[in-house]
């Protein structure tokens, strides 16, 4: 039987209809009986519904479909909550909370400078970091080979997306709303530790892989305030998941963004 690790979307998955045929699915009920909303009305609201929305659509999915032989996990981004109820380092009720937490804090930071990201698709990596460098954006993600995802305020934004092509890539705007795993974060960061310090995680039936180390989580309280100041290192996380001898890649969730990046990434390897 192959090893295989599940992997859980960030934000940019969600997709009008994703909750389509999960509504019965216990993190549903349960969920949308604490948070009060139902944050699938709402998508087009942005950060605030849609990570909730997205925790939700990826817990049930992980319930409904858990395939066997799972022996590791891995989030983008908000995946990471996901991942860790998966792994029963959280429990589901902590992590909604959570969730919600953290959309609410962001969205809030967000709004307090206007800022979003913009993936730079090709181009040599140093290149594109030294444009970032001289426009003071930070590279948020490093996603697979030829796509950074640059992050910070939108006047320096745009100026990266006019210069693009002269570090050889192309820029593509996402669909978020704020500079995401940037200092412009930080309002966010001390609200979501103070949150963190009131749950207790468990041990993890299985590794979990952070995104800011790219390692397993030795204390997520700690480290998951600090990932939203930290840039994803998603390549560098599949790399070492792979080199941990996992030969499958299964993603649970809405949408196949991250199955895409693991066939980029580990071509030799099975995603889906």
């Amino acid at each position: 039987m192959d090893r295989i690790a599940v992997l859980f979307p960030g934000q940019g998955s969600h997709a009008e209809g994703m909750d389509a045929g999960l509504r019965s699915a216990p993190a549903l009920t349960r969920g949308l009986e604490l948070l009060r909303f139902d944050p699938f009305t709402r998508l087009a609201d942005g950060t605030r519904f849609q990570q909730p929305a997205l925790f939700l659509c990826s817990v049930a999915a992980w319930q409904q479909e858990r395939p066997a032989g799972v022996v590791a996990a891995a989030g983008h981004s908000l995946g990471e909550y996901a991942a860790l109820v998966a792994a029963g380092a959280l429990q589901f009720d902590d992590g909604i909370a959570l969730v919600d937490e953290r959309a609410a804090a962001m969205a809030t930071a967000a709004a307090l400078v206007r800022g979003g990201m913009v993936a730079m698709l090709g181009g040599e990596p140093a290149d594109v970091e030294g444009l970032a460098a001289q426009l003071g954006l930070t590279v948020a993600n490093d996603n697979a080979p030829g796509q950074l995802v640059l992050s910070g305020r939108l006047d320096a934004l745009a100026v990266a997306e006019e210069h693009a092509r002269d570090v050889g890539a192309r820029a593509r705007r996402l669909d978020v709303g704020g500079a995401f795993h940037s200092p412009l974060m930080g309002p966010a960061a001390e609200r979501l530790a103070a949150a963190l310090e009131r749950v207790d995680f468990r041990a993890p039936d299985m590794p979990v892989y952070s995104g800011g180390s790219a390692a397993p989580f030795v204390d997520p309280g700690r480290e998951l305030a600090e990932n939203l100041l930290r840039p994803v290192r998603w390549r560098e996380t599949v790399l070492a998941i792979r080199a941990a001898g996992i030969e499958r890649f299964v993603e649970l969730g809405p949408g196949r963004v991250l199955t895409g990046m693991v066939r980029r990434i580990v071509p030799e390897a099975v995603a889906v």
